[in-house]
């Protein structure tokens, strides 16, 4: 660790605006020393991610003052340093970059033939950008439990090995300072035990760390909590004097509970497992659905029945489904699509805005429903694609996932959500990494792990 307690950055009484002139913090102190980790906590919308965009110089300090004196240091002993972001790196939910964006490809792609031309290989994303060495690469992939994938399309990764492969690229860009929006997002419990050891291990070796995380995945090695509400600093100081609910990973394993409805599966598995795999096959995105034994609605899969029909009894939340929804919609416009199961904007029902603008309330989103979707934050965008698995009521209602990015408060909410308002002729499938997250309405357990079923029950 750094020994010292010189100043790593610090904002003085700044004012900071988004470039159409939105005021995003007015009156924000905040300083980081050598030595100290911090953990941004907040609830949904709060500011953290806009916060990180502070950190990394991309945002308009209108009033006050931003400094970061470590850079000031780094370019005295003839470090050559244009702007924060070239020794800042950030990790966050979705990777767009000129090497790689979301919006140049669609879902079903992750299970089909990629054209030679199109392929972008997980070596290929890693040393990108990176002079970094063989050895280097290798081990760093290694730490991150994902060397065997070096082969495979970026593309096919899951969700939480794109998190690990994201955070191996950053280091190899060997930074002064890391931002960690969410890392543990996605992340089954073994996953989140090691990326955190590992974590730790580089903060013993020197690197600066800035986590954005849930209070109860904040790790025993973060020292001091800022914690945001609404845009505005509600407290900030050491870990041992703060009084939000912070506990250190412990990464229990799921347990289920009572239930309320006639079907309603938890179905569990470490990353890679199949999962996302399996719930593809039964919407229909996967092109294997086809040619295999799959029966759903009483009907064999194949058999005459077109995606849209399948699509019309289920509805989804899913990371994938959320990366790739990337047409320029109201939050609004984008939930109201989840009736006509596509991506994109289509006329609706006054019946149908009604039924919108009624779970916008019930989850105290309705402020937002004008506002384009992509300016929403990581946590508002899923909720906004929750609400769109649940518009139209559908018979199969598949939740992979669904509360990535949610404060505790959220998340009880939603839980009772689906525990009182689910109709007893739905089926619930439910995938989540964390017990706290499992409603209680779940009747049976499916586990998978490396493409089989070792557990039903």
């Amino acid at each position: 660790m750094h020994g010292n307690c010189d100043p790593v950055l610090f904002l003085q009484d700044a004012t900071i605006v988004r470039p159409g002139g939105e005021t995003v913090f007015r009156g924000l102190n905040w300083t980081i020393h050598e030595g100290e980790t911090w953990a941004m906590v907040g609830p949904v919308g709060s500011g953290k991610t806009s916060l990180a965009e502070v950190l990394l110089g991309r945002l308009h300090v209108e009033a006050g003052a931003i400094g970061w004196p470590f850079i000031d240091r780094l370019r005295a002993t003839g470090g050559a340093v244009s702007w924060p972001s070239d020794v800042i790196k950030r990790v966050s939910f979705r990777e767009e970059s000129w090497l790689f964006s979301y919006a140049r490809h669609y879902y079903q792609q992750r299970f089909n033939f990629i054209e030679p031309r199109d392929d972008l290989t997980l070596d290929t994303f890693l040393r990108a950008g990176t002079s970094a060495s063989d050895d280097a690469l290798r081990a760093a992939a290694g730490r991150l439990g994902i060397s065997d994938l070096l082969s495979l399309s970026l593309i096919k990764l899951s969700n939480g090995q794109m998190r690990r492969a994201r955070i191996a690229r950053a280091l190899l860009a060997k930074p002064e300072l890391l931002i960690l929006d969410e890392p543990f997002m996605g992340l089954d419990a073994a996953g989140r035990r090691e990326v955190a050891e590992f974590l730790g291990g580089l903060l013993r070796d020197g690197l600066r760390v800035v986590l954005i995380t849930r209070p109860e995945t904040v790790p025993a090695w973060v020292t001091h909590v800022l914690e945001l509400g609404r845009l505005v600093v509600r407290w900030q100081g050491p870990r041992t004097d703060c009084g939000l609910q912070i506990a250190d990973c412990r990464f229990e394993a799921l347990r289920l509970g009572a239930s309320n409805l006639q079907s309603a599966m938890a179905v569990l598995g470490p990353n890679g497992s199949g999962k996302s795999t399996l719930l593809s096959l039964l919407c229909g995105d996967h092109p294997q659905a086809y040619c295999n034994d799959i029966r759903l609605f009483g009907r064999q899969r194949g058999s005459g029945e077109s995606i849209w029909e399948i699509k019309r009894n289920i509805g989804l939340v899913s990371p994938e489904l959320h990366l790739y929804f990337t047409e320029p919609l109201t939050a609004f416009r984008a939930a109201a699509s989840g009736f006509f199961d596509v991506l994109a904007a289509r006329p609706t029902t006054p019946a149908q805005d009604a039924t919108v603008r009624e779970l916008f309330d019930h989850f105290g989103i309705l402020a937002l429903a004008e506002r384009p979707f992509a300016r929403l934050s990581t946590g508002e965008q899923r909720l906004v694609l929750l609400i769109r698995a649940l518009v139209k009521a559908p018979p199969l209602l598949i939740l992979d996932e669904p509360f990535q990015g949610l404060d505790g408060r959220l998340i009880a909410r939603l839980r009772d959500w689906l525990d009182r308002r689910l109709h007893p002729d739905q089926t619930l499938l439910f995938v989540s990494h964390y017990a706290e997250e499992i409603p209680r309405t779940l009747t049976h357990r499916l586990r998978l792990e490396e493409g089989r079923v070792i557990e039903r029950g």
